[in-house]
């Protein structure tokens, strides 16, 4: 019987560190993003990325007197808070899993990162939104732009590695001089950091409950599903930017399937909303279906590569730490809106940029829905297939 209290708190310990601090599955990861995009959809809006960047860098330039319109509110503008919330959950989940650590890159990935932050911001631009807001998100609310985007991706993607391989042959060496090491802490804070995780998301909470109190119970609700995102990211390791890059690169299928899996999961839970009619038929679908999907998924892919994140990866990345993500991000938020303003500003590049499709006007929710699964399926099949084949490793 004196053994059962330390059976029980043995128990305790092991699920705590299987819960925040040991890795979790890629496909665990996938399958909680899945169902919270759902919720979140149910709440209120889609998951995304590059909308509340681009509020936060609407403000800059306003700030600076190149926009005449004032932006909307960062803690009110649900584009901004389900970023904040993101980022919030990232640095929360690194802190208690005692990950995070300002990390300093070799000079030469300081400029991809600023470099690769410009492309994937313009990318974004174009294609109605980042790999979230332009692709998972566009495809769960049946817009036929986020397929468009994801043949650009893929496109971007291969380019991109090409790009990565000539760099280390050629370019890497001349800046082969490693970054000058960090001064030593006179202190250890790597104990208190998970306390201050869990502060952080007491903190998230009574913000909830302060919104809630303001009435502004849905922008509470964002919220903390982006603080959810952003914990699930963390914790699970997962990355859009691996997905479209490890078929090409090593021939590794995990992550995509994931990815697949996580889509399709999204899917479902949007088409019932939508169905329904819980939500409205043509929410949240993009204009973008045209050369802007196509040539802003293809450029934001070559961004993604180079910066060596996604939309979302830049993010929790940059929350975690890592400088240059950091850089990255700032720039991605600042070529985001000013190309997004550019394309406000011009009627013929609105038009060039394309049109809004919603699938089931054309198909009907049967065949739409038999239609998207019966792509993820196939996709699925051949980044299994090439995993034992390697036909679309690129060689170096």
């Amino acid at each position: 019987m004196s053994k059962e209290p330390n059976v029980f708190w043995t128990m305790v310990r092991d699920g705590y560190r299987r819960l925040f601090i040991t890795e979790w599955s890629i496909m665990v990861g996938a399958v909680l993003i899945g169902i919270l995009s759902v919720i979140c959809f149910a709440w209120a809006r889609p998951w995304g990325v590059v909308g509340g960047l681009r509020v936060w860098g609407d403000w800059v330039f306003y700030g600076l007197g190149l926009y005449s319109q004032e932006p909307r509110p960062v803690l009110i503008d649900s584009n901004s808070v389900i970023t904040l919330g993101l980022m919030w959950g990232a640095f929360a989940a690194s802190l208690m899993a005692k990950q995070f650590a300002i990390r300093v890159p070799p000079r030469l990935e300081l400029y991809k990162g600023a470099v690769g932050g410009v492309l994937i911001g313009i990318g974004a631009a174009l294609a109605g939104g980042c790999n979230v807001g332009g692709f998972y998100s566009a495809i769960s609310a049946l817009s036929l732009s986020g397929f468009v985007m994801m043949a650009g991706l893929l496109l971007g993607a291969r380019v991109g590695l090409k790009y990565l391989y000539w760099e280390m042959e050629h370019l890497a060496p001349r800046f082969a001089k490693p970054p000058k090491p960090a001064k030593p802490s006179t202190r250890d804070w790597t104990p208190v950091k998970p306390y201050l995780g869990w502060l952080l998301l007491f903190c998230g909470y009574a913000a909830f409950e302060f919104y809630r109190y303001q009435g502004y119970v849905i922008e509470g609700g964002i919220l903390l599903c982006g603080m959810g995102f952003g914990f699930i990211l963390v914790r699970s390791r997962f990355c859009f930017a691996r997905a479209f890059r490890e078929p090409f690169m090593s021939g590794e299928a995990a992550v995509t399937q994931a990815v697949i899996v996580s889509l399709a999961i999204s899917i479902l839970g949007f088409m019932i909303l939508k169905w329904g009619g819980l939500r409205g038929e043509t929410a949240y679908v993009s204009p973008n279906f045209g050369l802007g999907g196509l040539v802003g998924g293809f450029i934001f892919g070559v961004g993604m590569l180079i910066t060596g994140g996604c939309g979302s990866g830049t993010a929790w990345r940059a929350a975690e730490g890592q400088v240059k993500l950091m850089v990255a991000l700032v720039c991605f938020t600042l070529s985001n809106s000013l190309t997004k303003a550019f394309i406000n500003a011009s009627p013929m590049v609105k038009e060039w940029v394309g049109y809004r499709v919603y699938i089931p006007e054309y198909l009907g929710y049967r065949w739409t829905l038999a239609g998207m699964l019966l792509i993820l399926g196939a996709w699925y099949l051949v980044v299994s297939w090439n995993e034992k084949t390697d036909r679309f490793v690129v060689d170096m």
